[in-house]
């Protein structure tokens, strides 16, 4: 990129904002002025304008459009067409290919001696897009990462014996903490872990090897293993990272850690534990700060029988919403998705989350610490004096939280909260065994909604198949002498790597709280009057929904079986 550019970046930024003053732009202009993407990136690291607000300026300013390698769709067929090696050097992600059109992600989109060098390796077309240098050397890491870059890495890091420590001194942790070996495997493992879309990275120490397992679409995968010569040490380099004592592996750690990603962040919740052979790590991936994409109740597909109802009690004044599930089942996706349908200038809405996951404009959000006992109690009490018209409570947990989110949903509160519990119906005992009384509960809650994931199967080897009339009897009522209706599956491909699955999709169950639930309620009623009287509203278990995406060809059967309970449905 050329001065023009420059130039043209700064006077649209002076049209457009105005509020950024003069000094600091003459500042980073005599800094990074040869350089608008840098200076595009020193603008972000400073917090004078936005990440979207500088992409859009610059990429009206270099005329090419931007694109977010993150969020972007990049496939094996393109990377495969450009080496790893060029595209470090070049600056250059393949994004996707069209017929003879491969387009590329830039960090110099006007290098037309770039652009003619990599259509004489690619033999085609190139279209480029620009992005920030920063995002386009993170995203190559990412995608291009294999397990033969780590086994590589895992390999030259024994051979220094750097890594080989079995005590470990002051100067000796020093050492640890800026050794480039630790550093790139620590990297490589997090950066191969984002490729894979994984959730959960498993270090775990076996007697004479360490295993690293990931969890992809639900499922725990096998996807490396190395002497544990060097487990002590991987552990040391993520304790740093997340501010652990290190000296400690008796008890139990908790933390977290952040590494750059492209302009942005990426965040981590750490767990470590002392088990017989070491200590294991498990590494919860809670997506890139500000990049997390919005879902919306639209998207989510959820059936329109669970939708419609809940589009409707979302807009009550008052009143608790509970959607419950496992961790790890998108209860906070869909909270996120319920607040964004509600969330208007003239409402006043805050979140206390253990951590906060998504941003949401125009929502104040508030994190739990424990480490200083600001605990969801404590915070909720406060939100309370904020005239708050909506609260949305992360998880209920103790007697305290439960009992001011039941007093503020009775006093002229909308409040969503989730809970640990197998079906919605559930959520209404759960209160009562926590320690509300009943004839609080009963007028509190409006609905429950219960979800799950399940793997969804790969669209790009999806296949269907005429299950027999044995396995159609399974699991629907009247499936004697049928045998034409189709179920699907992944026969495994390198998209899914062999799996049949790609992505995850939810299925949920819904109970509206009616009046003669509410009576039920008072009078302490079993679980199976509640149920019962919900079944006249038209609830409908969890295997339910699930089965009808089945037939809908989202996921199989045995994943549906997997995440719920037998029970006759259909």
């Amino acid at each position: 990129m050329n001065k023009a550019v420059q130039k043209k970046f700064l006077d649209i930024i002076r049209r457009e904002k105005p509020f950024v003053g003069e000094r600091d732009l003459d500042r980073l202009n005599k800094k990074f002025g040869e350089n608008p993407p840098e200076f595009a990136e020193a603008l972000i690291t400073e917090n004078l304008l936005k990440h979207r607000e500088v992409c859009r300026m610059l990429s009206t300013a270099v005329g090419k459009a931007y694109v977010d390698p993150f969020s972007s769709v990049v496939t094996n067929e393109a990377l495969e067409k450009i080496p790893a090696n060029i595209a470090r050097k070049a600056q250059a992600l393949p994004l996707y290919h069209i017929e003879d059109t491969i387009t590329i992600s830039m960090a110099d989109p006007l290098d037309e001696a770039m652009i003619r060098r990599l259509e004489g390796i690619t033999g085609m077309k190139v279209s480029p897009v620009f992005s920030l240098g920063s995002e386009v050397r993170d995203a190559v890491e990412v995608y291009y990462s294999t397990e033969e870059d780590i086994q590589s890495i895992l390999q030259e890091l024994a051979q220094t014996g750097e890594a080989l420590l079995t005590e470990f001194s002051a100067n000796d942790v020093q050492a640890l903490s800026e050794s480039k070996g630790l550093i790139q495997i620590v990297d490589a493992i997090i950066y191969f872990a984002l490729r894979e879309r994984a959730s959960d990275i498993h270090i775990e120490p076996h007697q004479e090897e360490t295993v690293i397992r990931f969890r992809i679409d639900g499922r725990l995968r096998e996807m490396l293993r190395f002497s544990k010569a060097i487990h002590r040490a991987l552990l040391v380099r993520i304790k740093i990272l997340c501010d652990m004592n290190i000296a400690e592996s008796r008890f139990p750690h908790d933390g977290r850690m952040t590494i750059p990603l492209g302009a942005r962040k990426a965040d981590f919740r750490v767990s470590v534990i002392p088990t017989v052979e070491g200590e294991k790590c498990v590494i919860r991936v809670l997506a890139s700060t500000s990049k997390r994409e919005m879902m919306t109740l639209d998207r989510m597909m959820i059936s329109q029988a669970i939708q419609k109802p809940l589009r409707r009690v979302i807009q009550n004044p008052n009143g608790i919403i509970f959607v419950t599930g496992p961790t790890g089942s998108g209860k906070t996706t869909t909270l996120y998705a319920a607040l964004n349908e509600i969330n208007k200038p003239d409402i006043n809405i805050s979140t206390i989350e253990d951590p906060v996951e998504i941003r949401l404009a125009g929502v104040t959000q508030a994190q739990v610490n424990n480490h200083i006992d600001l605990k969801f109690s404590t915070l909720l009490r406060s939100m309370l004096r904020q005239d708050p018209d909506v609260l949305l409570v992360g998880e209920i947990r103790d007697l305290e939280t439960a009992k001011i989110a039941c007093e503020a949903a009775l006093t002229g509160h909308l409040v969503f909260a989730t809970l640990h519990t197998n079906n919605s119906i559930q959520a209404v005992t759960r209160l009562i065994e926590i320690g509300i009384e009943p004839y609080m509960v009963a007028p509190a809650i409006l609905a429950v909604l219960a979800q799950r994931l399940a793997a969804r199967i790969c669209e790009r080897c999806k296949e269907a198949y005429y299950p027999t009339e044995e396995v159609l009897s399974r699991y629907f009522h009247d499936a004697d002498g049928v045998t034409d209706v189709p179920f699907y599956l992944g026969k495994g491909c390198n998209a899914c790597r062999g799996s049949g699955y790609h992505g995850r999709v939810a299925f949920h169950e819904m109970a509206l709280i009616t009046e003669e639930m509410r009576n039920l309620i008072a009078r302490n009623a079993g679980l199976a009057d509640l149920t019962a009287a919900a079944r006249k509203a038209g609830y409908k278990p969890l295997r339910y929904d699930g089965l009808k995406k089945v037939l809908l060809g989202f996921t199989t059967p045995e994943e549906i079986e997997k995440h719920t309970s037998f029970e006759w449905s259909m």
